[in-house]
């Protein structure tokens, strides 16, 4: 069976002017044009050539030789080449491009972005992409707690936290106790596994363990103390959390062990209302 969005092995059957034709086997009735910019030199009948199919701007099944950025079932990020009518267009790597449209974009897309997107065949037997790739990630991950990953963030809840596609393959949730950046759909991430769920999706933070992690929050701490406050910050770590969050970029918990740390290096002085950097 020739396989559309499908990169597979083929038997050359004809050759014309214009090309090859492939299929399955040598004298069957269903058939593929391989045009001869895409034929290897010498082809002839019976020869195998690896190719991809897609249909051409006039709807006809076709076959390349060159490797799609992805094939159907797969995810990968493409790049946004223009915005039409009826959705966008996509470099998928071939000469034809790829149709996103508006009613499988998770947000209004722009020419010259890079979306995230999976590759399905519609209704109507066309190839087609999607920025809703959740059904498409796999929970066979081969990594276990304390891994590093690397993901794209393609779904953003406001009670769940920040949905991630690790290696661009597998589940992953910053879960919203864990999200204090101001992210957006489409921002490549570094995480800590944190949990391997049952049901092998993963739960993710952006931050290292506390103890690794405390360095980092206190040159944090110095810097925003130096930078927007002339060394001295109008609270102490008895602050509400949401304006921690809001001015450091992490939890109450790692802004008091960054300020305990500060402390006991002599870096800093806590008073009943403030916190002053000592010069």
């Amino acid at each position: 069976m020739i396989e559309l969005g499908k990169m597979q092995t083929l038997l050359v059957q004809r050759v014309k002017e214009f090309g090859v034709y492939i299929g399955e086997e040598a004298g069957s009735e269903v058939s593929v044009l391989l045009p001869k910019k895409q034929v290897p030199e010498g082809a002839k009948p019976g020869d195998e050539v690896t190719v991809f199919i897609y249909r051409d701007s006039e709807d006809r099944l076709i076959a390349t030789s060159a490797a799609p950025l992805l094939q159907v079932g797969e995810i990968a990020v493409l790049n946004v080449k223009d915005v039409g009518k009826i959705g966008a267009f996509l470099d998928m790597g071939l000469e034809k491009d790829l149709l996103l449209p508006f009613k499988e974009q998770t947000h209004k897309v722009r020419t010259g972005e890079k979306v995230l997107v999976a590759l399905y065949v519609d209704k109507s037997q066309r190839l087609a992409a999607t920025m809703k790739i959740y059904s498409y990630l796999s929970d066979q991950t081969p990594y276990k707690k304390d891994d590093q990953v690397s993901g794209i963030i393609y779904e953003l809840n406001d009670t769940l936290g920040a949905f991630v596609a690790v290696d661009n393959k597998y589940y992953g949730l910053i879960p919203k106790k864990e999200v204090f950046e101001d992210y957006r759909e489409g921002d490549e991430i570094t995480a800590r596994v944190t949990k391997v769920r049952e049901d092998g999706k993963l739960d993710l933070s952006p931050r290292q363990k506390a103890y690794i992690q405390m360095d980092a929050d206190s040159a944090q701490v110095l810097e925003v103390m130096e930078t927007q406050f002339d060394g001295i910050l109008p609270f102490t770590d008895k602050a509400d959390p949401e304006i921690i969050k809001r001015e450091f970029a992490m939890s109450k918990n790692a802004f008091k062990r960054a300020v305990g740390h500060l402390l006991k290096e002599g870096k800093i002085k806590i008073t009943e209302n403030k916190i002053e950097k000592i010069k």
